[in-house]
């Protein structure tokens, strides 16, 4: 397997839990938990090839309108697994993003108490986009700039793209090289909407629970074949590769 692949930020739309168990004449609830190992290793996998920051599309605003006792459920797995040996195993560094006002106080405490046990984790950084969307993200970004432009400590002159990534709850980290979706869906889902301009994107019908290291490592080559011009012609990548060499 190569381990070299020159990607420093993963996002992944972690989707088929549910198909996954109803193939299996299981309840959703079986996939999720499914899933929970799966990203287990996915995330030891990661932090092993050097990858810095593994995003993981965990609940979106969206997901708050299903069923209560899959929501219930799904809580309950965060409550059970943040505690989870695979932090201090593989030096990760846990962070969230997400409209934190609708998580239940006692799993955002949960959260924090990991976020404040990692925090001087020096390794992978894994990040949950929990109660997350873009259009939130977005929305939640103009507010904090408008209300800056309002107390006159931003022009309007000023504001630029910097500006606006700088707002978004992503500030902390470079945007995605490559995003995965699993489930065999071809959609973005709301996720990561600003900072995906230039990601390569991979799309697999693997379920995330049968999404193991064999399966990540044939996404891996699959972005490590590609040429990336963010806007440039081909031939100006290529002469700038060889001008560094």
């Amino acid at each position: 397997m190569n381990s070299n692949y020159n990607l420093e930020h993963l996002a992944i739309i972690m989707d088929g839990n549910g198909r996954w168990a109803k193939a299996k004449g299981m309840p959703r609830q079986y996939g999720h938990s499914a899933g929970v190992e799966t990203v287990r290793k996915i995330t030891s996998e990661c932090s092993r090839i050097g990858v810095k920051y593994l995003t993981l599309y965990t609940f979106s605003t969206e997901n708050w309108n299903r069923p209560a006792e899959e929501v219930a459920a799904l809580m309950d797995l965060v409550l059970k697994n943040l505690e989870d040996e695979i932090f201090e195993k593989n030096n990760v560094r846990f962070r969230i993003i997400g409209d934190f006002s609708r998580i239940p106080e006692i799993v955002m405490k949960r959260m924090q108490q990991t976020i404040d046990k990692t925090k001087n984790n020096t390794g992978l950084t894994m990040v949950l986009a929990f109660s997350y969307s873009s259009k939130w993200e977005i929305t939640d970004a103009m507010k904090q700039i408008a209300q800056e432009v309002k107390d006159g400590t931003l022009a309007p002159e000023d504001i630029n793209e910097d500006t606006i990534s700088q707002h978004l709850a992503t500030n902390f980290m470079p945007d995605p090289d490559l995003l995965i979706r699993t489930g065999g869906e071809c959609r973005i889902s709301n996720y990561l909407l600003w900072q995906i301009a230039y990601s390569e994107l991979y799309f697999t019908n693997t379920y995330w629970p049968d999404f193991d290291e064999a399966e990540l490592h044939k996404a891996l080559d699959s972005f490590h074949s590609r040429q990336r011009r963010f806007g440039k012609t081909g031939e100006q990548v290529e002469s700038h590769v060889e001008n560094d060499n």
